[in-house]
């Protein structure tokens, strides 16, 4: 049972009561897309959202690296249309807009939607979906290259918005998706990954049998080290023969059955593992306050909330967490009530310990915050396995 992730707590709330869902994992024999259930419309998870990208510098880096790319690759240019899916605060859309490409943010969240416009950037705070390109079609809206990173993972009716991109997309149009890999997941034991926003749990096979269904095919994938281990999959038009199908494809088919992503039995296995990772995290904790020591955490992010809830850490265990955000300093983690304070606070607190829960982040943070290093204070990671550096 855990709260939704995002659902961060105000003081003047934080005795009131907070609504707990079954966080439970299932994945299709046939098929094997893995999936949760549906507790919470998405219209309640995303229509106020507490994650801007901005605030997160490497991902905003990811995000100009992708531009450049995109233009070296496929030549964009000012008659050109770039449209985002889950655009959030502009964050990438910005490095487009730069070089004088047209550009389309779409974004649910109607406070993020709202920062993104005040940087210029054209934002609609719709839901992605079939119906939603219709209408932007009969607007006059089509896409050269329709992008969505770190979207697909999050829609419930993943047929409608995979049949919307392929609506959206020009004849000729490219569509990229990147999203946390499945193998990664699971190799790696990113338990932590899995929470109520994130409906789907996918893998290239998965992708596209959902791309078949619309006459979409992938030609084109990138591994990439985002978010653990995530896949960028280029997508088109089935009809569209203007570009060369390339061998990367079916590297990773092979990989994801060498893997057991075909094979019942590996999901048992996954399983077991995040069980290892709880005890491991929960046995460092408790011994450290036995000895005395004071472990604080960095981040609020989505994940972080997942790992404390699992493994029942609270405030006896960890002194409070720091983050970048202003959006979330001062409230509360949801279900384990730790408070949220800025980053200085490390500083005037001098905790022996800070756990790092954007552990996909290490490197940024470890760097940002390597002062602790004067007071002989260290950093830990707890995936995909215990790491005190």
């Amino acid at each position: 049972m855990s709260p939704l992730s995002n659902s961060y707590i105000p003081a003047e709330k934080l005795h009131s009561m907070e609504p707990f869902y079954p966080l439970h994992a299932w994945v299709c024999d046939q098929c094997f897309l893995v999936q949760l259930e549906e507790f919470e419309t998405p219209q309640q998870i995303f229509s106020d959202y507490a994650y801007f990208s901005s605030y997160s510098a490497t991902w905003v880096e990811h995000a100009r690296q992708y531009c450049e790319l995109m233009v070296r690759r496929f030549g964009y240019n000012s008659n050109s249309m770039v449209v985002e899916v889950a655009s959030n605060d502009g964050y990438l859309l910005q490095f487009f807009k730069e070089r004088g490409i047209p550009v389309l943010g779409i974004e649910p969240a109607s406070n993020v939607a709202a920062t993104a416009r005040q940087k210029g950037i054209p934002s609609r705070d719709i839901f992605f979906g079939a119906d939603t390109a219709r209408q932007l079609l009969d607007e006059g809206f089509s896409a050269d290259l329709l992008l969505g990173n770190n979207v697909l993972a999050h829609v419930p009716d993943l047929l409608s918005f995979v049949q919307g991109l392929s609506i959206l997309l020009k004849p000729s149009g490219v569509i990229t998706l990147e999203f946390p890999h499945l193998l990664q997941m699971m190799s790696n034991r990113q338990f932590d990954t899995i929470y109520h926003e994130h409906f789907s749990y996918l893998s290239l096979t998965a992708v596209e049998n959902a791309f078949d269904r619309f006459g979409l095919s992938v030609f084109d994938v990138e591994e990439l080290p985002t978010h653990g281990g995530s896949l960028r999959v280029y997508g088109k038009h089935s009809k569209d023969t203007s570009k060369p199908v390339c061998n990367r494809p079916d590297t990773v088919r092979r990989r994801e059955t060498k893997a057991g992503l075909r094979n019942i039995e590996s999901y048992c296995l996954f399983a077991e593992a995040v069980t290892e990772v709880k005890c491991d995290l929960l046995e460092f904790l408790i011994g450290q306050r036995r000895a005395g020591k004071r472990v604080a955490a960095y981040g609020a992010p989505a994940k972080g909330n997942t790992l404390l809830n699992y493994c029942g850490i609270g405030p006896e265990l960890l002194a409070y967490t720091v983050d970048r955000s202003p959006h979330k300093q001062g409230q509360y983690l949801p279900g384990t009530h730790l408070p949220i304070r800025s980053p200085e606070a490390i500083f005037q607190d001098r905790p022996d310990f800070v756990l790092i829960l954007p552990w996909n982040l290490r490197d940024e943070i470890s760097a940002q915050m390597s002062g602790i290093r004067d007071w002989g204070g260290k950093f830990v990671v707890p995936i995909p396995s215990l790491e005190v550096f």
